[in-house]
């Protein structure tokens, strides 16, 4: 009898140990089903994409963009802002006007709010800005654009790439999800057959691009193998034709302040060799209005054309107080100001026979930067209508001057010229006007940005003396001439600086301590080799009147 007590209690706990296990089997079974299980939640697409009501989503290159467009009469807009920072700079919007503004190479044209296009307006109005059609960027711009307006979540897929894209065709059905996993929500269904864009290949899962306006992750084992798919772009770029002289250019700047300052300029051009343009500063701004005073002459552009020298007329805003106080913001912002300054200079051309024009504006602030630019496209307009040259003037380019656009004026302008000088200027630390490296340096940054071929580099025809007494440092400036009467009447002694490319010297007499960093044949000759060495259009000099004759020997190397 004891024995099969013991047998009895065996067998119960043989049942109640693999109750056990079964439960624990169970257990661990719902817990790695619910671990592995495929998650069938299904994502927010609005939140997916960020946009709330009559919102649409902008796509750039596959990347999702803060910014969001509208949907108005059956079209997509665009916000213009959005549009000349990452499409197109183009599309100039005159917000004080409400008028729209681009410039092709021979013409303007113009569009406001009542501007109809085939399939609506162009352009919508709203207190935070212009928004254009998507239809009216991509015919002016090199785009790929898919738009999947009819959806409750609206969105447009720009792309600016023309490379090859990576395809992948779905060799079975699956689910696009919002991250690579299982458990990530669901966008939408994949279907065998289904051609994706491979956005980022990893060892599990693809981020791809569905043809039906998705972005989201699929597993690797539902794909075929990738392959490259040609991108073709038809649009057709405007093309700028553009003025050249078809000889290395010998420019010399004429600082004229008065109709009598014209009349030396036989005198001038008597001592110099193979110039072959010279720009007379004739023209300056007098207010925000389009304003201008002039100085321009018939018989001095002759007398030039009978020496077979050009004459390009500069317009600036800095020959006098009034003309630095001009607000460029205010003056080229305004559609109505530029058509009213352009048409004055055309008017001038026709007037004295001169054959281009050269702007000098200096001392911009950022903001003027894109209606100053503007002025430039639309004025390279009508010089192009004209035949006539346009020259820009510019700094060495820097962090601080950017908005200047030297590329855009690469591509509208004739030349652009460096002022390769005033590395140091009045009212600054003492130091070189132009040492060697910032001359090359100058030269290297713009090529980034304009054709070497309409590239001048300009070169100082002065340098400066600077006095420091008391704690206080002035200075003043000195032609080569004078500067040279100055080393020798103060008996300086020169010593040659390999490193700045220039000869330096300093005294000490009634006046304080004197430093000097001078510009003669040497020094100037070293920047001519620069310009031969990087093959660019020529040199300008500044300024007529401030060199010895011999530094024409120095100057034409440029020919050579």
């Amino acid at each position: 009898m004891k024995e099969n007590k013991r047998g009895c209690g065996c067998a119960v706990t043989a049942v109640i140990v693999g109750l056990i296990l079964l439960v624990a089997g169970a257990l661990v079974g719902w817990y790695l089903l619910g671990k592995y299980k495929p998650s069938s939640e299904l994502a927010d697409k609005g939140k997916l994409f960020g946009i709330k009501s009559g919102q649409v989503a902008l796509v750039l290159d596959n990347e999702l963009q803060d910014t969001k467009a509208i949907y108005e009469d059956n079209q997509v807009y665009l916000p213009v802002g959005w549009v000349n920072e990452y499409l197109n700079q183009r599309f100039y919007w005159d917000e004080n006007e409400k008028l729209l503004v681009y410039a092709l190479p021979d013409s303007i044209v113009y569009a406001d709010a009542e501007t109809m296009g085939s399939s609506g307006p162009l352009l919508k109005v709203k207190e935070d800005g212009a928004y254009l059609s998507l239809g009216l960027v991509a015919n002016y711009t090199d785009i790929r654009t898919e738009a999947f307006d009819t959806s409750q979540i609206k969105r447009v897929f720009i792309d600016t790439l023309w490379n090859p894209v990576p395809k992948v065709q779905a060799k079975r059905d699956g689910k696009l999800r919002t991250r690579g996993g299982v458990k990530s929500p669901i966008i939408t269904d994949v279907a065998k057959g289904d051609r994706l864009t491979v956005l980022d290949a990893m060892e599990k899962w693809t981020k791809v691009r569905t043809e039906d306006g998705y972005m989201g992750y699929i597993e690797n084992r539902r794909l075929e193998e990738q392959e490259p798919e040609p991108q073709l772009s038809t649009f057709k770029a405007p093309v700028y034709t553009n003025i050249s002289l078809g000889e290395p250019v010998i420019l010399a700047f004429h600082q004229v302040f008065s109709q009598e300052a014209n009349n030396k300029f036989e005198e001038l051009i008597d001592k110099t060799e193979g110039v072959n343009v010279v720009v007379p500063s004739w023209f300056v701004m007098t207010d925000n209005q389009g304003n201008y005073s002039s100085i321009a002459s018939r018989d001095y552009v002759e007398k030039a054309h009978a020496r077979g020298i050009q004459v390009w007329a500069m317009l600036n805003n800095v020959s006098t107080k009034e003309s630095a106080a001009i607000n460029t913001r205010e003056l080229m912002g305004s559609t109505s100001n530029r058509k009213k300054l352009i048409a004055s200079l055309m008017e001038d051309a026709d007037n004295y026979g001169f054959d281009g024009i050269n702007l000098d504006f200096e001392g911009l602030k950022a903001e003027a930067g894109p209606h100053y630019v503007q002025f430039i496209r639309e004025l390279s307009v009508a010089c192009r209508q004209k035949g006539l040259v346009l020259s820009v003037d510019n700094y060495v380019p820097s962090a601080y001057t950017n908005f200047y656009n030297r590329k855009e004026q690469g591509t509208v302008a004739d030349y652009v010229i460096i002022m390769g000088y005033d590395e140091h200027y009045a009212g600054g630390d003492a130091g070189s006007v132009a040492s060697i490296t910032y001359v090359e340096n100058g030269i290297k940054d713009t090529l980034t940005q304009v054709p070497k071929e309409k590239v001048i580099n300009g070169v100082p025809f002065y340098t400066r003396v600077w006095t420091v007494q008391g704690g206080k440092t002035t200075s003043k400036a000195y032609g080569i001439s004078d500067a040279k009467k100055w080393v020798e009447d103060n008996q300086a002694q020169l010593i040659w600086d390999d490193a700045l490319g220039q000869y330096y010297a300093e005294v000490i007499n009634a006046d304080g301590e004197q430093y000097i960093w001078m510009e003669e044949e040497e020094s100037l000759g070293l920047k001519i080799d620069l310009i031969r060495e990087y093959d660019l259009a020529g040199v300008a000099c500044w300024k007529l009147g401030f060199e010895p004759a011999d530094i024409w020997d120095v100057v034409n190397r440029v020919k050579e």
